[in-house]
């Protein structure tokens, strides 16, 4: 999936992750793509989460290694 920007979140433990992820909602323009890897068991839902909670639609999700990867496309 192409996306515009990306965050490596991996070793971060909660809410690490969705602080970082929303940091770098902000500094994009609405309708780019944010890649967020993650290796926190927990982003899975709490990603899940954000989005339904911002807005900020949840359109890629997926799994390299040990590593878990978001797709984020900002409203």
């Amino acid at each position: 999936m192409n996306f515009d920007k990306e965050l490596n979140a991996s070793g971060l433990s909660c809410p690490l992750p969705i602080v970082k992820t929303k940091k770098s909602l902000n500094d994009m323009t609405s309708g780019q793509v944010l890649r967020v890897l993650a290796t926190d068991p927990g982003s899975c839902a709490d990603m899940k989460a954000f989005s339904e909670q911002t807005g900020n639609e949840l359109v890629g999700t997926g799994q390299e290694g040990a590593a878990f990867v978001f797709f984020l496309k900002k409203k």
